[in-house]
């Protein structure tokens, strides 16, 4: 069992504090949520946990190694960007292989969802459907820690449904860490809940606290 320490981050953008003294930890083995309102900040933690922007001030460790640049992540973690980012012209079957082992490029190639998209060019697929192989393609990556935001976007329940099943089958073996405005199937999927508001994170522990906080509206 491996662990992920992110602790003391701060952020601020044009004196606006985006993140102020944040903590958060996930181990191997679980699924943690990260829910917040839109420009909350959520992208922002997520992107510094990975290493592709700084806090203003960071600690961040996975099992014995402080890590302080993208090159330690290596391995380590794997994360999804809310944008698409698969090259055009490249077919799927040709990209498994940059971010998975032997062992789960075989396992990928084999899922019913990705059968039928192997030998078509990302361009000639939709929004959900490169959505839906991008988000597979980091959750079987060779890392400990996955980040996934908003994995579930543009994709129908059925496919989301689908989708948590194969996450939480992949969880026996790394962690996760997802954001999603899909509030319900963070809920779901999540062994912890965590909520960042005002720039401060905190731990749920219920439905009725996120509407407490005033996340969800309290006649839900």
């Amino acid at each position: 069992m491996s662990k992920l320490h992110v602790d003391s981050v701060t952020k601020s953008f044009n004196e606006r504090k985006i993140l102020q003294d944040v903590y958060i930890e996930c181990e191997t083995g679980q699924i943690t949520g990260l829910l917040g309102r839109n420009g909350s900040g959520k992208s922002t933690l997520l992107k510094i946990i990975f290493g592709i922007i700084g806090g203003d001030t960071q600690f961040i460790k996975c099992g014995n190694k402080v890590l302080k640049s993208i090159s330690d992540r290596k391995n380590r973690i794997s994360y999804l960007p809310q944008d698409l980012f698969l090259p055009k012209y490249e077919t799927v079957k040709n990209l498994i292989p940059f971010f998975c082992n032997k062992e789960n490029t075989n396992l990928l190639s084999a899922l019913e969802f990705i059968q039928p998209f192997l030998h078509e060019k990302i361009k000639n697929l939709s929004k959900g459907e490169q959505r839906i192989i991008e988000t597979l393609m980091i959750t079987y990556s060779e890392t400990d820690f996955v980040l996934l935001d908003e994995p579930f976007h543009n994709l129908s329940p059925k496919v989301c449904e689908e989708l948590k099943k194969i996450i939480r089958q992949q969880s026996q073996y790394k962690g996760f860490i997802i954001s999603d405005h899909n509030y319900q199937d963070i809920l779901d999927i999540s062994d912890y809940l965590y909520l960042l508001s005002d720039g401060h994170l905190k731990q749920i522990q219920d439905f009725k606290e996120l509407q407490r906080y005033n996340y969800l509206p309290k006649s839900i």
